[in-house]
């Protein structure tokens, strides 16, 4: 059996995946039905509803702990990055993206008066709390369907 025939069997690594896709398409349909528009970017754009950071890392550390046992080292392991990630998410990233907001209102006053082009940031980079939780519980429900 080749490599990439046995990445494909790995039930853990399908979950996380699956767990990250089905977010990316929550996203595009979220996007649909509140704004009334086809954002294709929003498959693989950051930030958003649900968080697919939070999807991927509590997929993985679901099918680990279902796989592997609550008690295993390797679920103590997969649950603490989880937590990690999730944290940034909803922490740090949110807090750039506030920031960059705040940045791309400076950079519109001064074009106002300047006429200096400067490239808008990314202001959505981060997750709120309800964010980050839906992402968490769709991971959780994946890893439970597919194990």
């Amino acid at each position: 059996m080749t490599f990439f025939n046995e990445i494909l069997k790995n039930q853990i690594l399908n979950v996380s995946f699956t767990s990250w896709f089905i977010a990316q398409a929550l996203k595009v349909v979220i996007t649909l039905l509140t704004k009334k528009k086809i954002d294709l970017y929003r498959f693989v754009g950051s930030g958003g509803m649900p968080s697919s950071h939070s999807s991927i890392v509590m997929g993985l550390s679901t099918s680990v702990g279902l796989k592997a046992g609550w008690t295993s080292t390797s679920y103590a392991i997969s649950l603490v990055f989880a937590l990690i990630v999730m944290y940034d998410a909803a922490g740090v990233r949110r807090a750039v993206g506030k920031q960059a907001i705040i940045l791309n209102k400076i950079l519109e006053d001064k074009h106002k008066s300047k006429h200096i082009q400067e490239k808008r940031l990314k202001e959505l980079v981060g997750h709120t709390p309800v964010e980050v939780f839906a992402g968490a519980i769709l991971g959780i429900l994946v890893a439970n369907l597919m194990i």
